[in-house]
């Protein structure tokens, strides 16, 4: 009976454990933002797209894709902020630290919410354009 209710806690702490983890990862899309791997990533830059890394302070300062412009989602990621950069009709590229990260889908919502109409949602982030060797500043 104790080998019983040994083995049912570890499952139940392992199913918890499970959930937690499950709630931390990122939606694969967002409504009205395109989903965009590493090389479709890739292309949009070569075209000029604007990024915007909407990772914490400390993150941006340890490396990102170049040029990209800093706007941390919890303090500096407003419409103003993006409107001074670019036109509501403007491509645009949104990352953060890949899957795991949940800054990026909150700011491709964001992003469409204010109306602008060509929002990237690039959820492999960071992490996938370092895999997929392009380079970083």
């Amino acid at each position: 009976m104790k080998l019983l209710q040994s083995v049912f806690s570890i499952l139940l702490l392992t199913l918890s454990t499970m959930l937690f983890a499950a709630d931390k990862i990122s939606p694969e899309t967002v409504t009205g933002a395109t989903t965009v791997n590493a090389s479709e990533a890739k292309a949009l830059f070569d075209q000029g797209v604007l990024f915007v890394d909407v990772r914490k302070d400390k993150d941006w300062n340890a490396g990102r894709i170049p040029d990209a412009l800093h706007l941390n989602v919890k303090t500096l990621f407003n419409a103003e902020n993006l409107l001074k950069e670019i036109k509501k009709t403007d491509p645009v590229v949104v990352y953060c630290n890949g899957p795991s990260c949940m800054r990026s889908s909150k700011a491709a919502k964001m992003t469409v919410e204010w109306g602008f109409t060509k929002v990237n949602y690039f959820r492999g982030g960071l992490p996938a354009w370092k895999a997929a060797g392009y380079s970083v500043e």
